[in-house]
């Protein structure tokens, strides 16, 4: 008898209720309740992290001074790209921009400079997101590389539109780039009436939580710069929390159900994840934040990674409405052109790049296969690209132009 016995036999009990007990899952519903308790912390997060970069960046006039010393095409870029990555929202920046141009405190030509560094400067979110999986090596490989596919595509875009645009601008009686012109071709022929901006909806239902961090910072803080600084710490800390407890929760039980949906629906071909982008950005008015969410599916595997760059693509096309209605706000030929310029640049990025995706997917693909051996590489990018080579950018620019 004692022959027969084995350790794990003896280790615990026999008692079969022990078992059941010992195999027992969180009921779907319950995960699915946790997902959405995640799911609107970290939405809150990246309001309050708005709030607080935006609290920070107006009592400091930092988004006007940012754009002051625009008419430099390049300083013009690369102060899109710092701003965007202040505010945490292209779709604010874009809005702004097409504000001051129907306001005349920004150029037209300045105007759609910017705009592209806005595409480039939405992106640090998603590497911001990214290195909260960094303990998980084969997730952050993943989430780091769906955010590299959203940094790539802007990035190679950018590099072809902008310097046709400022060539061909050079060469045109009126500084009007190709894409500028065509913009206001469109502005042209479409009369829209003026309407007014409708509210985000996610920002109505996180407005409670934003509002009370709002209220803790000015309570803390006895001045508007350090309330700001204040406020971004804490969304910036929720949003890792919300994003660890989500990352969790997706590789349990929810993750089983959810997985065959996404695969067989949503994500099962290139337009409908194109589709999913454009739809889910136009009703959160956000790229921000359909991008990040991208961002933990992927790295859970719940969407593959050839599927991620569609969607970005369709991200990107659905946070121009912002831009478009702020134009019908503010219904100025210039306004309208720059916002249709937005949407230009989106459509040609995509008409570029999709046919040869292989290229953003290996580029992608290899650094973040680097980034999840060696993680320091993952943090020189998201402050080479997003911080340094802006900053050395407009220094350099602004050294040249003062010693003409």
């Amino acid at each position: 008898m004692l022959k027969n016995e084995s350790p794990s036999s003896s280790s615990y009990p026999a008692d079969p209720a022990f078992s059941r007990e010992e195999r027992r899952e969180v009921p779907a519903w319950m995960r699915g309740l946790y997902a959405g308790a995640c799911l609107y912390l970290f939405l809150a997060a990246l309001n309050i992290l708005g709030s607080g970069l935006g609290t920070f960046g107006g009592d400091s006039d930092f988004l006007v001074r940012a754009f002051a010393y625009g008419e430099n095409p390049f300083i013009a870029l690369l102060a899109g790209v710092l701003v965007t990555m202040v505010v945490q929202s292209s779709s604010f920046t874009s809005a702004l921009i097409v504000t001051l141009v129907a306001s005349g405190e920004m150029s037209l030509g300045t105007g759609v400079f910017a705009i592209m560094g806005a595409n480039i400067g939405t992106a640090v979110t998603g590497v911001i997101v990214a290195l909260a999986n960094i303990r998980i090596r084969r997730n952050f490989r993943r989430s780091f590389t769906a955010a590299l596919l959203h940094d790539f595509f802007n990035i190679l875009t950018v590099m072809i539109v902008f310097p046709v645009e400022w060539l061909t601008g050079l060469a045109h009686e009126t500084g009007r780039g190709v894409f500028t012109q065509a913009a206001g071709w469109l502005s042209s022929l479409i009369g829209l009436e003026e309407v007014a901006r409708p509210d985000s909806p996610v920002k109505v239902v996180t407005a409670p939580v934003v509002n009370g961090a709002d209220a803790v910072g000015g309570w803390l803080m006895p001045t508007p710069t350090g309330e700001g600084l204040l406020v971004a710490a804490m969304g910036l800390g929720l949003m890792f929390i919300a994003l660890i407890f989500m990352v969790q929760n997706l590789r349990g039980a929810l993750l089983r159900h959810m997985d065959g949906l996404f695969r067989t629906y949503f994500f099962r071909t290139d337009s409908r994840a194109y589709g999913v982008g454009v739809v889910s950005t136009v009703l959160v008015q956000s790229s921000t934040i359909t991008s990040s969410l991208m961002v933990p599916l992927a790295g859970a595997g719940v969407v593959r990674i050839r599927r991620v760059l569609p969607f970005m693509m369709g991200a990107n096309l659905g946070t121009t409405v912002t831009s478009v209605l702020a134009a019908t706000a503010n219904p100025i030929a210039a306004a309208m052109t720059v916002a249709l310029f937005h949407v230009i640049f989106n459509l040609t990025g995509t008409a570029i790049w999709y046919p040869l995706r292989r290229i953003p997917l290996k580029l992608a693909l290899s650094y973040g296969d680097l980034a999840g051996r060696k993680p320091r590489y993952a943090f020189l990018f998201l402050f080479g690209v997003f911080l340094v080579i802006p900053l050395l950018g407009i220094g350099a620019t602004e050294l040249l132009v003062s010693q003409r």
